[in-house]
Parts: C-alpha cells; structure tokens; sequence
C-alpha cells in the first residue's frame, strides 16, 4: 500500500512546462512527473561484488502510467562540473510489474532516459550496475573501491525524475555490505541485521549528501569533546595497521572540532562524520558535504612523517566546507537539480577562503607546528609569484574554467594556470585578515567576518544563498573598506604580481635560501616529485623521471627542455633526486653548467643548463617593523 499521492494542478504543471523549456526537455515525456516523486523512491545498494568492481542497484519508483523523463545526475555539488560518471552505468533494466519496460536515450544528452509508462503500472523497477573506474580521474570519474576499501556515492546508482525539486524527491535507502564490513556515513540508521542496513528516508538532496565509506578494517573514534553534538571520525582502510593514530594526531582532530566551533560561533548540523579512506588503491581527494566529509589519503597517512604532514590540511578545509558550501552557497553554484551547469565566479570565495580557513584550522589544531604552517603559506606564495600564466588570464577565468582544469597535465602549468583559485586563495583571504585587524586597530578580524556571515543558531542543517555584492557588504559591516576594488584588482583583472600583500602586512616577507622548505621536503618524500621551480624551473617525477611544469625564462627553458620529457643523467650519471642536488651544488662553486640527458619521445639529447645560483627554496622571514599578525592569525583560540 502506497500513501496517497499529491494531487496534480494546472498550477504545478504550468510551473514545470516553464521549468523543463528553460531546461530544453522535451515536455511530451514529462507531463506527469509532478505525480510520481510523492512517495518515497526505494534505493538498495548490493556493494558484496566491490572486490571485482561492480556494484549493484535496485530502485522501485512509484509512477503514473505515461511519458516520463528519468536523469542520471550531471553536475554533482563540490565538483564543479559536468562529472556524473556516464560512462559507468551499465546493466539498466526497467521493469513495471515484472515486464520489461524499453527506454531511450536523450541523442543530445546522455543523462537523460525516456520512457513510456505503461498502463496499469504503478511502480517502475529500475535495475542498473556501476563499474567503480580502476584508472586515475577526478572526483567521480576517479578510482573508489579495492579489495578492502570502499567509498559508495548515491548519485552513482540512481536516476530520478524530472520536473522536481531534488529537495522535494524521497528515498528510502538501503544497502547490503561485504561479510563482516563495517560503515561510516552522516545518513541515520533506522534497522539492520546482520549485513544489511536500512536507512531513514531523505531528500535526494540529503541522500546524494551522504556517501558511504565501508571496509573490511574499520575503526570510529570519537571527536565530540566539549561540543554539544557529537563528531566522529570513521576510518575504512587497507589494512588493520593502517588504522593506528597517533594520540597527538587524535588530539590535533578533537581540538579541530573545537577550534572550528569557535571560528564560525555556530555549528550548521545534527552531528558531524570525517569519513577517512586509507588506500594507495583509490583517488586521492577530499570532497565536502553537509554533515560529513569524504576524505581520501594514502594507505599509510596517519603512520609516517611525510604524508600525515602534506596531508594534515585535508579534514580541516572539507570541515570548514560545512559552513562555507553547505550551509551558505554562492547562487551560481545552487541548484534544484543536478542537469543545469554552475555559474562559478565566486569559487574564488567558496574553495578560496576555505582553504585558507582551512590551513588556519591545521595551525590552530596543532596538525601543523608554527615553522610548518610558514613553510607551507611560503611555498603557496612562491608558486604564484612564478606563474606567469598570470601575465595573460585574470584569476576569475580560472574558476569559470575550472571542471575543465581539475586533474590537467602538470605540463606547462604555471603558463595555463590550473585551478589557482585555491592557494590564491589563501594569499587574497589572509590579506583581507591583516586589513581588518590594520583598520581595526587589531580589535577586529576576519573570525569576526565568519561569525556574523555564516553564524546564527546552531543545529539542522540548512542552505541559503549569497551573492557577491553580499559578501561585500558583510566585509564592510565588520571593516569599512572599499573591499569591491580590493577583489576586483586581485580577482577580476589580469594582475601579473602575485598578491603577497597579507604576507607583509601580517609582519613577514618571502624570501629564498639554500635551507629547505619543510613542506617542500615533503612534497618530495612522498613520491610526489621533485620541486626545483626556484632553481633550475623544472618539477621532475621521482618515480620515473618525467619532467613535469617547466617555467618559461627559466633556465630550463632556455636549455630547451620539454614538459614531458624524461630525465635520464645529469653530468654523465643516472639520476635520482641527491645527484641532481649535487650537480647544482657543485655549479653553484665551479660556475659550469649543469648537463643533462633527456628523451624526449625516444629521441635523446643533451642540454647544458647555466644555472650557478644553488639550491633555492622559498621560506617567510620576520618583518620587525610590523606586527606580528601572522602568529595571531595561527594561533589556537579554544584551551
């Protein structure tokens, strides 16, 4: 028995006509799709085949006989693009009381399915599989499952129907996981047994906020502390080992609940779920959701120095993603559906100052030491001061482009610009910080700003929308400033210099020395590469020797070496990171040139660099003159 359906009104139908002609669906296929999503829409999720890469789902749709349009989502919250992953769908079955049902595809679109409805049928059976992606792609598109490890995102494995809000459509989820599996999620558990789990009924909008994590090695440590909601961490992992924590580390996550409290004055949510995936088998990303964070990092991050210091920034910026994109969202990026593109000017403010938030978080929590959190600010700063992609592209037209810039080649980089508005991010947001406390004389700051902006009364969570103009308005009330320019000269205009005026203002400078950068160190020790940006103009892949972003006017360049050619000696030996070291080194006391063998697809050549100048590594000195705002800035507020 199905409760009774709202009933259709001529009202409602003219408001999805005019909705689906915006959209450019047909409307022939849509004219009952106000009657169908009343009742709540059956998803169960079958993970027990993930080890070979398959997942399965059945979903039953209550329906009405007639045409019906049906969505796979496209544009997905977070990533900023068109990033369903289409191309992984398989094995769709419609089914209306047991007999087959045809359906079409869009020939313009292919999120879109068609299907006739037939009569007498008043739920549709949808059967359909998704291959998890072994080889590496971005967000969706990217690997999520081994042998040991899962993440389960629901806008994978469902369709919905068009015409609705997603806020409006309910479904029932459930899920049956591998023997002896354990999960992580923000959905609340309303029964299970055994292996099987039932879920409360949600919004699409909730359900497709709320991924899984599941594992054969799990562990859920408790965050809460003295908040008066709980927070949790779950960790799914490749192995029993790799669940080990250190208990500073465990400390540093409790104080960042706290810490993250007390910057915002509010929490936006029932209670809070850092789902952490250790596997060097699935994408590395993190990606944010209302009352939980799906977090990705290679198997041993929590165990050695290198990753869990590289990494340490991670939890903070999708924890700070719960104030600043899930519960205030710029309006371009807000939608009742998941088929309209993203206006996507304001990521700037949206990853932007989250990233910078959430590196003050790692600071304030204790993730990172005061020298680290230098390192790391000084090594963002020094790669925008030596990107001349500058010269030519504003930084707002790296936001416009930006689901086209996630995951790009590292080659030519610093000339094409990727997806800057991050770590730019971080420069334009802590020089905003230091105006204010200048202006303020010290007594106000940007805390002040995120108080006020995404504040309020704490508990359900909810998202409205905001404009640029607001944003500046908001920036005004805490420090009169003529704030639109500020944006407008470092944002929406080509500015060839890189924007190093909060460094300075907050009571430091960028400068470079032969001491390394302790994030540098890092980058290279965990197989990442090796950075001589500073020096020579190359990043090179310690696993094979691939050269990666070469600066224009380097010294490099003019050797003439391609991104993407192979390093294979350097003064006659087979390279590795120390005997390029040293090759500099001894250049820098001899003053004769570098040479090096490269292959550039399979042809060999060598160049000769005239480069003298040592190893080069950039680093932030104190300024005496200035306030030291910068060790404010770092410094934890809670106990």
């Amino acid at each position: 028995m199905h409760p009774a359906r709202r009933p259709c009104t001529h009202a409602r139908l003219t408001l999805l006509s005019l909705l689906l002609l915006v959209l450019g669906w047909p409307l022939q296929h849509d004219a009952t799709a106000a009657e169908h999503a009343v009742e709540p829409v059956e998803i169960h999720v079958d993970m027990r085949d993930v080890a070979q890469r398959i997942i399965h789902a059945q979903l039953q749709m209550p329906v009405e006989p007639g045409p019906l349009t049906l969505l796979y989502p496209k544009y997905m919250p977070g990533e900023h693009g068109p990033t369903g992953p289409i191309a992984e769908l398989v094995g769709l079955v419609l089914k209306g009381n047991g007999e087959p049902i045809a359906w079409n595809r869009d020939p313009h679109d292919v999120f879109i399915f068609y299907v006739d409805v037939p009569d007498g049928v008043d739920e549709l059976e949808i059967e359909l599989d998704y291959l998890p992606p072994r080889a590496t792609g971005m967000f969706g598109n990217g690997p999520a499952t081994s042998d040991q490890v899962a993440v389960m995102s629901w806008h994978t494995l469902l369709l919905y129907p068009a015409g609705i809000s997603i806020h409006e459509l309910i479904y029932r989820p459930s899920m049956t996981l591998p023997a002896g599996w354990e999960y992580g999620t923000a959905l609340r558990t309303k029964k299970s047994r055994r292996d099987r789990v039932q879920f409360e009924d949600v919004s699409l909008a909730e359900l497709i906020d709320a991924p899984v994590t599941t594992g054969a090695h799990h562990r859920k440590i408790d965050l809460t502390g003295n908040a008066a909601t709980a927070h949790r961490l779950h960790i799914s992992a490749d192995s029993e080992a790799a669940l080990e924590i250190r208990p500073e580390t465990e400390a540093a996550f409790r104080k960042l609940v706290a810490e993250g409290i007390a910057l915002f004055d509010s929490y936006h949510y029932r209670s809070y779920d850092f789902l952490l995936t250790l596997s060097d088998h699935i994408e590395f990303f993190g990606l944010e959701h209302h009352e939980s964070s799906d977090n990705r990092l290679p198997e041993r991050a929590l165990i050695d120095d290198a990753p869990l210091n590289s990494n340490a920034g991670l939890l903070p910026h999708e924890y700070v993603h719960s104030w600043n994109a899930k519960t205030l969202r710029p309006a371009g990026l807000t939608r009742d559906d998941y088929q309209k593109p993203y206006e996507a000017d304001l990521l700037w403010f949206y990853e932007g100052l989250t990233s910078y938030l959430g590196d003050v978080l790692t600071s304030r929590s204790g993730l990172w030491q005061p020298e680290y959190a230098r390192d790391s600010l000084a090594l963002i700063a020094a790669g925008l001061a030596n990107r001349p992609g500058r010269s030519w592209r504003p930084l707002v037209d790296t936001t416009r482009a930006a689901y086209t810039l996630y995951g790009i080649p590292s080659e030519w980089n610093s000339w094409r610009r990727g997806v800057d508005f991050y770590d730019e991010g971080v420069l334009i947001w802590l020089e905003v910080d230091a105006q204010i406390r200048n202006l303020s004389g010290n007594t106000r700051s940007l805390d002040d700003f995120c108080a006020s902006f995404f504040g309020g009364a704490s508990g359900k969570p909810e998202l409205k929308s905001f404009t640029y103009d607001e944003v500046v308005a908001a920036l005004n009330r805490t420090a009169a400033y003529d704030w639109k320019k500020f944006f407008e000269d470092r944002i929406y205009a080509v500015a060839p210099k890189a924007p190093l005026g909060g460094i300075e203002n907050a009571g430091w400078k960028l400068v470079y020395t032969t001491e390394p950068n302790l994030a540098q160190e890092d980058y290279d020790e965990t197989g990442e590469g090796l950075d001589l940006r500073f020096s020579l103009g190359i990043q090179i892949s310690t696993e094979d020797g691939r050269i990666g972003d070469v600066l224009p006017d380097s010294p490099a360049a003019a050797a003439d070496i391609a991104p993407g050619s192979v390093l294979v000696a350097v003064n006659g030996r087979r390279w590795s990171s120390d005997v390029l070291r040293r090759a500099i080194d001894e250049a820098a006391a001899n003053g004769k040139p570098i040479r090096l063998l490269v292959e550039n697809s399979e042809f060999f050549r060598e160049a000769a660099l005239d480069y003298t100048g040592g190893q080069r590594y950039p680093h932030l000195e104190r300024v005496e003159e200035r306030p030291d705002l910068l060790s404010q800035i770092l410094a934890p507020r809670t106990p």
